[in-house]
C-alpha cells in the first residue's frame, strides 16, 4: 500500500483559491511537506472541468487538457497550467514524495452540442420504476473538444457513451428526473441506494460499452506517461460498475511496469458494503475509512457522552486495516458542502491521533486541517455563511514525529473507559524507544499503561503536560491527559 508509517494528504479543499496557484504551492512546500513526515500528496483533478478556470475538477468536461488549451473560457485549470502541474509532480518526486492523482470516470459535463435521442424518466429517488413512458430528449451529450483539435486523442463522446442523463432541453424546467437513454440500463454492480445508484450527474458513463472502456484505458495510459503518478485515487466509485476496475487497474499496470497505489471513494458508513466492494474487486484498492469519519463526526458532536470504547466500531481500521485509508474530513464533508458531517474542531486532535498513532490504516490528512482556511458559501437554509477552520498544524506535526521515530512494534489497547482510552507502542529492534498515548472527550484522564520499559522517563510530546512521568519496575506507568484532549508520552532522550 505504502512506506511503513507512510502519511498522504489530501493538498486541496473545495474552497482553494480560484486564482491558479495551487500548483506552484505543492511545489514551494514540497520540501517542508517531506521534513514533517508526509510520504504522498493526492493532488485535485488536474483536467478542465464544466467551468474552466474555477472549476473543483469534478464536473469533468476534458480529461486530456491539463490547463494547456483555451477552453470553456481559460487556459489554466483552478490549479494551474499543465506546465505547472508537471513540475509540481518532478519537484514532490524530487523529494521523495508519492503523487497521486484524482480518476473521475463517472461522468461528463458541458458537451459541446445537443444530440436528439429517446429516454425513459426515472424519478431522481427511484431507479427501478419509471415515472412515463420513452420520449424524445435533446441532451447535451456530444463533446468533440474544438478548443484541443484532436491532439493527444481523436475520440469524440456521443448519447450513445453514456446510460443516463438528467437534463432534457426540450422541457429545461422539468426536475428530479433521470432519463436512461434508449437500449440502456444503469450499471450494475453499484451502490443499491435509490433502486439503483449507477446515476450521479451529468452524462453518466456507460460501462457496459466497449468504446468507453477503451477510451478510459487510452487516456489512463496517456495520463501516466505524461504525468508519472505514482497511483490513483478513485472519484465516487459506488456509482461506477465494480467489474470495471480490475481490468483497468491490470492494464495500466501492465503498462507502467510497475504498481500503483489506488484509493477509492465508496462513499457509505456501512462497513458491510465496504466489504463487499473490497471482495468484489478481489482487494485491488484500499478505501476510504467512511465509517470511521462518521464515528469521529458523531463523538465530536456529543458533548463528551461518545463511548469512546466503541470509537473505531464498524471501521475498515479495525476489521480491514490494510485496506483502509483512514481520515478525520474531506472536501465532501466540511462545511457548507453536499455531504456536510465536519468533525469538530475540539475532536480533531483526538481523530489525528488515533489514525497517525495507531499501526492500522493508511492515514490521509487534510489540507484546512493542516493549514485552516476562511471562506463563505450559501448553506443548506439558503443563507450565505462564512467559515472559519482552525490550523492543527502544531499538534499533527507533533504526531507526525511520534508516528516516524516512536511508531513501530507491539501494540497494546487500553479501551477500557467510557471516557479516556489509550494505547502503547513498545518499539522494535531498530526503533526501541517506546510510545504511550492517552485520549479523553470528558474529564482529565489518567491510566496505567505498559510500555515495556522500566524507570524510564517519559515526557508528553504535544507540551499539554509538563510534568514528567518515570515508568515503574515493571514498565507500567500512570499516564494522563488533559480534559477533551490528548497527549502523547515518549520515551525521553
Amino acid at each position: 500500500m505504502a512506506d511503513l508509517n507512510g502519511v498522504m494528504m489530501q493538498f486541496f479543499h473545495w474552497y482553494n483559491r480560484a486564482d491558479g496557484s495551487l500548483w506552484n504551492e505543492v511545489a514551494r512546500t514540497a520540501p517542508e511537506l517531506a521534513r514533517a513526515g508526509i510520504s504522498g500528496l493526492w493532488l485535485p483533478p488536474a483536467y478542465k472541468g464544466i467551468g474552466g478556470g474555477g472549476d473543483v475538477g469534478y464536473g469533468v468536461y476534458d480529461m486530456y487538457d491539463l490547463g494547456e488549451f483555451d477552453q470553456k473560457g481559460s487556459v489554466r485549470t483552478k490549479y494551474g497550467t499543465k506546465g505547472e502541474y508537471l513540475r509540481a509532480i518532478e519537484v514532490l518526486k524530487q523529494n521523495k514524495l508519492q503523487v497521486y492523482a484524482d480518476g473521475v470516470f463517472n461522468h461528463r459535463m458541458g458537451g459541446d452540442a445537443a444530440e436528439l435521442v429517446r429516454a425513459t424518466p426515472y424519478w431522481q429517488d427511484n431507479r427501478l420504476h419509471a415515472k412515463g413512458p420513452e420520449k424524445d430528449i435533446k441532451a447535451y451529450t456530444h463533446f468533440a473538444f474544438p478548443g484541443r483539435r484532436k491532439q493527444y486523442s481523436d475520440f469524440e463522446w456521443h448519447w450513445r457513451h453514456f446510460d443516463a442523463v438528467d437534463y432534457d432541453d426540450n422541457q429545461p424546467m422539468e426536475r428530479n428526473t433521470v432519463y436512461l437513454l434508449q437500449g440502456k440500463a444503469f450499471d450494475d454492480q453499484v451502490a443499491l441506494e435509490k433502486g439503483n445508484f449507477s446515476y450521479l450527474m451529468g452524462c453518466d458513463l456507460d460501462f457496459q460499452n466497449t468504446e468507453v472502456r477503451e477510451e478510459l484505458s487510452r487516456w489512463g495510459k496517456w495520463y501516466l506517461d505524461t504525468t508519472g503518478v505514482d497511483g490513483f485515487r478513485l472519484d465516487a466509485i459506488k456509482h461506477i460498475a465494480a467489474w470495471f476496475f480490475p481490468a483497468w487497474l491490470d492494464e495500466m499496470e501492465k503498462h507502467v511496469g510497475r504498481d500503483l497505489f489506488i484509493v477509492g471513494e465508496y462513499w457509505v458508513p456501512d462497513i458491510s458494503a465496504l466489504h463487499w466492494y473490497i471482495n468484489i474487486i478481489g482487494g485491488r484498492m484500499a478505501v476510504f475509512d467512511v465509517p470511521l469519519h462518521f464515528n469521529f463526526h458523531a463523538a465530536s458532536h456529543s458533548s463528551g457522552n461518545y463511548d469512546m470504547r466503541r470509537i473505531l466500531h464498524g471501521t475498515l481500521m479495525q476489521e480491514r486495516p490494510t485496506h483502509a485509508v483512514t481520515f478525520v474530513d474531506n472536501h465532501d464533508s466540511q462545511p457548507l458542502q453536499a455531504l456536510e458531517s465536519t468533525v469538530e474542531p475540539w475532536f480533531k486532535p483526538l481523530a489525528y491521533a488515533l489514525i497517525l498513532l495507531r499501526r492500522e490504516g493508511y492515514p490521509c490528512l487534510f489540507y484546512p486541517d493542516y493549514y485552516g482556511a476562511e471562506y463563505e458559501d450559501f448553506g443548506r437554509d439558503g443563507q450565505r455563511h462564512k467559515v472559519n477552520l482552525p490550523s492543527h498544524r502544531w499538534l499533527i506535526d507533533k504526531f507526525l514525529r511520534a508516528r516516524s521515530d516512536f511508531g513501530f512494534g507491539p501494540q497494546i489497547d487500553y479501551f477500557d473507559h467510557y471516557n479516556c482510552i489509550g494505547w502503547s507502542r513498545l518499539g522494535d529492534a531498530n526503533h526501541p524507544r517506546a510510545m504511550a498515548v492517552l485520549l479523553s472527550d470528558g474529564p482529565e484522564g489518567h491510566k496505567w499503561m505498559e510500555t515495556g520499559k522500566p524507570h524510564t522517563r517519559f515526557i508528553d510530546l504535544t507540551e499539554h503536560i509538563k510534568d514528567t512521568i518515570t515508568t515503574n519496575e515493571h514498565g507500567w506507568g500512570d499516564f494522563r491527559c488533559p480534559g477533551g484532549s490528548v497527549s502523547v508520552w515518549v520515551q525521553a532522550p
